[in-house]
């Protein structure tokens, strides 16, 4: 690799390096410590110091230096991690430059032109990926050592690397952390003790930030039951941070299957940087605080002040710009921002170049005024040009008027402070499908009514009205601390789809795609699959007491939207509790507003809650039960089990309470979820189990905390809703309310926000990424176990020898995702599978594990006899071995007897393993999970699969003549540089001389008469042949000469064999039997196996 020329001073490092090769101008050195004789102490000193030091120490283990006779300073300009590359360098350096320099008159202009030209040569190799790290050349020689140190594929991409200390037990290790996009390595190398350590992202149950009496502040990692503890790291927040963020993308990318297509920085896991991972994070930190659509990324932010009108003073802030929204957020604790969607804005001005200002005009008469703004003027020019606003001279006049416009708006709100109505925007009136909000059908408010209830709803609407007068309506209304106050209150019944659409982020997805939602419903009008079916079974239990959903009008608005959404996500299709979340949308929103709700619960504010696994609402129970150790410390000491609270709380998070709670009173939680996300769910469950904290704590076991709380939750009720009683939803569970006083949910949700409104949802993000890890690898585990359990029924290995095999599969299947994003793992993943198909591999990833593994080494790497033995264990024929399919023919190479272990090669030779064609390309690969299932073939299949009786040596159809010639050649294969190879060759040949003398003396039998004596068969002058040639048997001889005695004897007669032939032949042969007999050692296959894996992706 070259280097930047840097000086040195070689008479400071003589005792460090030993010359190989020098001349006039260059000096080839080599570090002492490596390659020959190893260098004694002085080498173990050296390799500390080069593991230790700072990159600066060029600690590659030979360079080239340059220097000129009359001069003492030299400089480096190369350096190799292996002796052939370093040498390369030199002969470039012979070839091209030392003739080039016979020319120059004076030293400084050879040292001048050498720098020269190397910088040049780097300048070319920067054209790569290494332009976008910090410092290149750093980055270059760290990756140098990478490679050298734990020989990973050159695929793999290293992200970044630290100086750190590694704790072994109570020693500390001072060497060197380096984050790639798949793995964690750490090495050290003190005094010729050398550490070396690998972790896969994907193997990680916990990543955490943790501090003790010992260590002041570390990073544990916790991976296959094994602590590992990293700390004096010099920017350890930063670090954790990185390793945060290749966590989660590697579980994104392998367990999720996440492709990132919109994602350019993280698409290819080949050009992975820190810059990328810190741009995507803070992108999706952006994309959440603002509710945005998954499209937008975080492209600039400026530091600036934002005058607020119904404060009347200018708050601090930053903008926040993307690609179609500008958004503003409060730094000095006012908690407020705004949302402005670009195609909102008509006009933006830069009104005072004194006061670095920038005025910008929405529609709806309203402006907004960002004052010291730094680069205010390039920041202007980025929004025009995003919203298509002309700057050109022909527009001059339109754009003074409404620069004019503008300027009298801003001049008219701080002379006439108390005159805020022009903040009043125009509601969006974009057309939806034709259907109204089920509410307004089933229960029209009643104008003349004057109870009670009806007159403190109107003073509800009042105060929101207030609230639009003073902070604007619509998409670009101020979100402030009294927002809040107002949705804890409660939101009128006649607001909430509005408002709902608007906290969600909704609006703007509808906005920005007219007609997709209609478009949808006609696309998947009459289609039949697995989530239809189960959408209409579940149409007539979603809220089957209100009204709404009594008629044909709310269940065929439901099985739209529910059928809708299952089209445009078949990753998600159709999950239990959606059917639930989805009606009581449609009690409040229009159908196609429904629809985008949906999308916003679904993909951006509950992630992963609506799938197969169900990951994102078990890992928000996680969340629940830290918070519940933080908050509840007297409900922890009763109850050292949280998971119990784990599963009784299940449906509050896939549901928001609506399971739970009386639909009148679930609304006001699902109110403030659309505000706060899931903090409000996390903070209402808190304040559930406290007011319940003594009844809960004088229970003696789970049933009756259960009972405690399903009575709670029916005494929930709310006052001040003005539903009638036939709208108004009995809660699941037991109606006796003599036990709890009625408890009102808008006291409820404010005691919430009071006792726990200090969580913070960047702490909750936090605890979120922490819990993952364990979430997703305890149900890999649970998945793991259930398939040994399957598996270890049919099978002889022992369950310590199928855990290694499990995950020795599981690894190859990742393997093939680790460095491409088109693996097929990748492109035909279809998480409906059962968990025995969830990890499989294709041919090329099969035949590189049963390479490894099988115990005769005749299965080389993409061979033909590896399709073979792929097409015979793929059973559906769909071009994918499952973990069983491996287990069953490993376990019958391995541990089989010998009549199993000749039956699975006798059938390697037969159809479909043997006849198709040779290429591995999949025939056959159904998409799954998308098209119905019959139910009744599936029950058939199943049945006779139970049924089925175990093959018999009789059900084998016979071999023939070129399937036996084939047979012979793998058992010579087998039998290849075995200790008694020369017998078992013979062996082999008297074999087969004997199986076609039988044949011959068949085929005489049932003839009506002998031919003449001195005409011989073909089957009599092969077996001649074959034991004349027992003498010297060669696999390539004895094979041959059947094929060969045949074209030579006349017309040939095709002959075969049963596998009872072959049996009783090769059970005369005690050498054959000995071998296939012979045990065994599955546990040293596994061991070299384990570490071959990695270093066969290596070599190929």
């Amino acid at each position: 690799m070259w280097l930047h020329p840097e000086e040195i001073l070689l008479k400071n490092a003589f005792k460090l390096w030993v010359t190989e090769k020098d001349n006039e101008y260059f000096v080839l050195q080599r570090r002492r410590g490596y390659g020959e004789g190893g260098g004694g102490l002085t080498g173990l000193l050296v390799g500390t110091l080069d593991t230790v030091l700072d990159s600066t120490s060029k600690v590659a283990p030979f360079r080239i230096l340059h220097h000129t006779p009359d001069s003492q300073v030299y400089w480096s300009i190369a350096c190799g991690v292996t002796k052939e590359e370093i040498v390369q360098h030199w002969d470039w350096l012979q070839q091209n430059i030392m003739r080039t320099l016979s020319v120059f008159d004076s030293s400084e202009d050879v040292t001048s032109f050498v720098q020269g030209k190397i910088r040049g040569l780097i300048a070319e190799e920067g054209k790569t990926s290494l332009v976008l790290e910090d410092d290149p050349e750093k980055f270059r020689e760290a990756l140098l050592r990478f490679e050298k140190w734990f020989e990973l594929p050159p695929e793999e991409k290293l992200v970044t690397y630290y100086s750190c200390s590694y704790w072994r037990g109570k020693m500390p290790c001072q060497g060197w952390l380096y984050l790639s996009t798949n793995f964690m390595c750490f090495y050290s190398y003190m005094l010729g003790a050398e550490v070396k350590l690998v972790i896969s992202w994907d193997e990680i149950w916990r990543l955490e930030k943790t501090s003790n009496v010992i260590l002041t502040e570390s990073i544990h990692v916790l991976s296959h039951g094994e602590d590992h503890y990293f700390s004096m790291l010099l920017h350890l927040n930063e670090t954790f941070v990185i390793m945060e963020q290749l966590a989660d993308y590697s579980i994104k990318r392998l367990f999720d299957k996440e492709a990132f297509q919109r994602e350019p920085a993280l698409s290819d896991p080949l050009q992975i940087t820190k810059r990328g991972l810190e741009a995507h994070a803070k992108s999706a930190q952006f994309r959440t605080f603002f509710r945005l659509p998954k499209e937008e990324n975080l492209l600039e932010v400026h530091e600036s002040f934002l005058w607020v009108p119904f404060c009347h003073f200018n708050t601090l802030g930053k903008i926040c710009l993307s690609e179609n929204y500008l958004c503003f957020a409060s730094q000095d604790g006012s908690q407020c921002h705004v949302i402005i969607p670009m195609r909102e804005i008509i006009n933006v001005e830069k009104t005072d170049s004194g006061s670095r200002a920038l005025t910008v005009c929405v529609r709806g008469k309203r402006a907004l005024r960002f004052t010291e703004v730094r680069d205010y003027q390039r920041l202007s020019n980025t929004i025009r040009s995003r919203c298509g606003i002309s700057a050109s001279p022909q527009h001059s006049a339109s754009s003074e008027a409404i620069r004019g416009e503008c300027q009298s708006l801003i001049n008219h709100f701080e002379d006439n402070p108390e005159d805020v109505t022009l903040m009043v925007g125009q509601k969006d009136s974009s057309k939806a499908v034709s259907t109204e909000a089920l509410m307004t059908v089933f229960h029209p408010q009643d104008v003349e009514n004057l109870d009670p209830k009806m007159l403190k709803e109107k003073m509800k609407e009042q105060s929101w009205n207030i609230h639009f007068s003073e902070y604007g309506r619509g998409t670009s209304m101020f979100f402030t601390r009294k927002t809040r106050d107002l949705i804890v209150r409660g939101v009128p019944e006649a607001l909430r789809g509005e408002l709902w659409m608007l906290f969600s982020g909704a609006v703007n997805d509808m906005a920005t795609h007219p007609g997709y939602y209609t478009e949808l419903v006609e696309q998947s009008l009459g289609t039949s699959t697995l989530a239809t079916d189960e959408i209409e079974r579940d149409l007539h239990r979603s809220l089957p007491e209100h009204p709404a959903f009594q008629s044909d009008t709310g269940i065929s608005a439901l099985r739209r939207v529910l059928t809708a959404y299952a089209y445009r996500n078949p990753k998600i299709g159709y999950c239990q509790a959606m059917n639930i979340l989805t009606s009581v949308l449609l009690l409040y929103a229009k159908e196609e507003e429904a629809f985008w709700l949906l999308v916003a619960v679904c993909e951006r504010m509950l992630p992963d809650y609506f799938n197969r696994r169900i990951i994102g609402a078990l890992v928000d129970q996680a969340v629940f039960e830290d918070l519940i150790r933080e908050n509840l410390p007297q409900l922890v000491e009763h109850m050292t089990d949280l998971s119990f609270f784990s599963s009784v709380s299940l449906s509050w998070f896939l549901t928001l309470f609506i399971s739970v709670l009386p639909i009148e009173s679930a609304v006001n939680v699902v109110d403030c979820f659309f505000y706060d996300g899931i903090k409000a769910i996390l903070q209402l469950g808190l304040a559930v189990l406290d007011y319940n904290m003594e009844a809960l704590i004088s229970c003696h076991d789970d049933a009756e905390a259960v009972t405690i709380l399903n009575k709670f939750f029916d005494s929930v009720t709310n006052k001040d809703s003005p539903l009638p009683p036939t709208v108004q939803q009995a809660s699941v569970g037991n109606n006796d309310k003599a036990a709890h006083m009625n408890v009102d949910i808008s006291e409820l949700i404010r005691e919430a926000y009071e006792k726990y409104g200090n969580i913070r949802s960047e702490d909750v993000e936090s605890s979120r990424k922490r819990n993952k890890l364990y979430v997703i690898q305890t149900l890999e585990d649970t998945t793991k176990q259930n398939v040994i359990r399957v598996v270890s029924q049919e099978v002889r290995f022992g369950a310590s020898h199928l855990d290694e095999l499990y995950n020795l599969f599981k690894r190859q299947h990742f393997l093939s995702c680790y460095w491409t994003m088109q693996s097929p793992a990748l492109l035909h993943h279809d998480p409906s599978l059962a968990y025995l198909e969830q990890y499989q591999l294709g041919f090329q990833q099969f035949s590189v594990l049963f390479s490894l593994l099988e115990p005769w080494a005749f299965c080389i790497t993409k061979s033909p006899l590896s399709l073979w033995v792929f097409r015979l264990i793929d059973e559906n024929q769909d071009g994918l071995i499952n973990f069983k399919e491996f287990c069953f023919a490993l376990d019958t190479l391995c541990c089989g007897s010998f009549t199993n272990k000749l039956k699975f090669l006798f059938k390697l030779h037969l159809p479909p393993a043997f006849d198709l064609p040779e290429d591995g390309v999949i025939r056959k690969s159904p998409e799954r999970g998308r098209v119905k299932v019959d139910l009744q073939t599936y029950l058939k299949q199943w049945q006779n699969e139970i049924l089925k009786k175990e093959e018999t040596i009789k059900d084998l159809p016979r071999i023939n003549q070129t399937q036996f010639i084939q047979f012979s050649k793998t058992l010579y294969r087998i039998f290849h540089s075995d200790p008694e190879e020369e017998s078992l060759y013979r062996a082999v040949a008297h074999v087969t001389s004997l199986l076609l003398r039988m044949e011959e003396v068949g085929r005489r039998l049932q003839e009506p008469r002998s031919p003449p004596e001195s005409t011989k068969t073909p089957s009599i002058s092969a077996a001649e042949e074959l034991s004349t040639e027992e003498a010297s048997p060669t696999p390539e001889s004895s094979v041959a000469s059947s094929p060969r005695s045949s074209r030579d004897a006349g017309p040939e007669v095709e002959w075969s064999f049963s596998f009872e032939q072959v049996l009783a032949s090769l059970l005369n042969e005690p050498a054959i039997v000995t071998f296939f007999e012979r045990p065994v050692d599955i546990q040293t296959k596994l061991g070299q196996a384990k570490v071959a894996q990695l270093k066969l992706k290596v070599n190929k």
